[in-house]
């Protein structure tokens, strides 16, 4: 899709949520993967990422209403609720917990959130097993004979499992590229 489709898609999808909230749904579809890439990003807790991205949704439909259209995507409106989240989480932990305030990490561009959420929607497309290994191996870092033995299968079978899916990531994203 041209930038111009895509700019006109997106304004026509925000203009509709302003009228009916309910509309709200193809913006959450279009953006859930980028923002929640980024948040989990600079998070790096599973659970915390899912409450944070539910949290940047709901703050940015009760606030669609004064979102004003400046041909800047809709992504970095989402991002920077996003970010005053994670910042506003830091400082509440900091306060209950009288622990410094951890680092901010280094910008992430944007190119570089939807890399991320095309990676991660890539993987949720892949064969069950494959997916399985993926996660098991490189989210919750075990070893090759850990998920063997979690998937009652041999260590070969496990390093098999590993190539194809990383191959079929390798050649769907390079698909995106072309």
């Amino acid at each position: 899709m041209k930038a111009p489709e895509h700019e006109a898609d997106e304004r026509l999808l925000i203009e509709a949520a302003q009228r009916d909230p309910k509309r709200f749904a193809g913006l959450y579809e279009r953006n859930f993967d980028r923002v929640y890439g980024y948040v989990a990003r600079r998070v790096g807790d599973r659970d915390v990422a899912q409450d944070l991205t539910a949290e940047v949704f709901h703050h940015a439909l009760a606030s669609i209403t004064r979102f004003e259209w400046r041909g800047v995507p809709f992504a970095a409106w989402l991002m920077r609720i996003a970010a005053n989240a994670i910042s506003d989480r830091w400082q509440r932990l900091r306060r209950e917990h009288g622990n410094p305030v951890p680092e901010e990490p280094a910008y992430i561009s944007l190119d570089d959130v939807e890399m991320r959420a095309r990676l991660y929607q890539l993987v949720r497309c892949l064969p069950a097993e494959q997916r399985r290994v993926l996660l098991a191996r490189f989210v919750e870092q075990k070893s090759i004979r850990e998920i063997a033995e979690d998937l009652r299968k041999s260590e070969g079978a496990i390093k098999q499992l590993q190539f194809r899916a990383l191959t079929n990531l390798r050649e769907r994203m390079s698909e995106f590229d072309a």
